[in-house]
């Protein structure tokens, strides 16, 4: 029992770090009906972002400082994800926003190679994996028989309440509701007065601004990072958001944990263990898609006669 309660709370670690990705995936495609395959690779980036602020801009006397040095290293991995979020969107997809879905997709994937090669070239030694410091409180807290790193508290604590920030966001305030109107449609939103390439740009900023979160705080419960982690942990996300119902801010989170504890029990009772743990998550994925192609919260596509 001891051991399925550590998987649980693992699982649930895992699927805040996945929430925080998720809902990125979930905006965007819910406003411009792109899936952003690099958007990975910003959480990657905002996890070297924070990896750079703490080796090379913070003075070594406030280095122990986690009061000090997290909130700096969180906002220098925002502000990198949301530069390169920004940069993305209007020089690779605003371009091609008219073109036929192909072309942005096969853009994305483009991007993201672009960007993992980018932080491997200039990023000092990226090329094997970075030691990242636990900046926060190193200790264990005890539920039981359940021990979780203070580290990794912090982390879902941060995304659960992100995320409800997100959608209190977007259900309630003036550009929440200008987000709404273009992903219903975005010309008779013109007509009304919102400025589509403003709510776009809103939405890549927000976006990155969770996966840069998401990329310091993973990468303190890990303690290492490498050019990988962007790719890894977007399949996750990217899946969860299928499951949840793509275009879902809830169904992103939800599925965000279903995934999160998919992968550390399948991996601990499942056949074939932890080397098996892509194929469960998959086989999850496949039959919810079967008998519910829209996802676990999504709404059922209407054909217009």
């Amino acid at each position: 029992m001891g051991t399925l309660l550590q998987q649980i709370a693992n699982g649930i670690v895992l699927g805040a770090t996945i929430g925080l990705i998720a809902l990125g995936y979930t905006m965007v495609y819910g406003i411009i009906q792109l899936i952003n395959f690099a958007h990975g690779e910003v959480f990657m980036v905002g996890a070297f972002g924070g990896l750079a602020v703490y080796r090379f801009m913070l003075p070594e006397n406030l280095k122990d400082d986690w009061y000090v040095t997290l909130p700096l290293m969180i906002l220098g991995g925002v502000i990198v994800t949301v530069v390169v979020a920004v940069l993305m969107e209007r020089f690779a997809y605003r371009p091609l926003r008219n073109a036929p879905r192909l072309a942005p997709l096969i853009t994305a994937l483009g991007v993201s190679v672009a960007l993992q090669e980018a932080v491997r070239l200039w990023f000092p030694d990226a090329d094997a994996a970075q030691p990242f410091p636990r900046v926060f409180i190193d200790a264990q807290v005890g539920f039981g028989p359940v021990s979780i790193p203070a580290s990794g508290l912090l982390l879902i604590v941060v995304s659960i309440v992100l995320s409800v920030l997100l959608q209190a966001y977007v259900s309630r305030s003036r550009m929440g509701r200008a987000m709404r109107a273009t992903s219903q449609d975005r010309d008779t939103a013109r007509l009304m007065g919102v400025n589509p390439d403003r709510v776009i740009v809103l939405t890549f900023v927000i976006g990155a601004a969770l996966a840069g979160v998401a990329g310091v705080l993973y990468g303190s419960f890990i303690t290492n990072v490498d050019t990988l982690i962007g790719f890894q942990t977007g399949i996750f996300a990217f899946t969860a958001a299928v499951l949840g119902g793509i275009g879902s801010l809830r169904g992103a989170v939800i599925g965000s944990f279903i995934i999160g504890l998919i992968k550390t029990l399948g991996g601990q009772y499942l056949p074939g263990g932890a080397q098996y743990d892509y194929v469960w998550i998959f086989v999850v994925l496949i039959l919810v898609l079967v008998f519910r192609p829209q996802g676990l919260f999504g709404e059922a596509e209407r054909v217009r006669a």
